[in-house]
């Protein structure tokens, strides 16, 4: 039940996949099935953030092109970019993460 509402918070905040506009990871040519990998990737890494009470799930913004992960935003310590960084990393099917927080107390 826990992850299901994760999951509705991560649907609700945006959690989608977005194009190269101001985006670190270029989005070329992608087939529907990595699109939807990425997609489900992303949906993860967000609700993952939801259940963790040390990372702001809102001010983080979270985007995927064929399992790289680009997170970026703000974060009020060290330790929350590096939690988020984690959350990532930790995530199936993630092969890179690019960490791009910004900390601002």
């Amino acid at each position: 039940m826990k992850y299901a509402r994760a999951l509705a918070f991560a649907a609700m905040t945006g959690a989608t996949v977005l194009a190269a506009t101001g985006c670190s990871v270029a989005r070329e040519q992608q087939s529907v099935g990595s699109y939807v990998d990425d997609a489900g990737i992303t949906t993860a890494v967000k609700a993952k953030m939801a259940e963790d009470k040390t990372v702001s799930a809102t001010s983080i913004s979270v985007e995927t092109l064929n399992g790289t992960v680009q997170l970026s935003g703000f974060a009020k310590s060290q330790a929350e970019k590096n939690q988020a960084e984690n959350i990532a990393r930790n995530t199936k099917h993630v092969r890179e993460v690019r960490n791009s927080i910004v900390v601002r107390p």
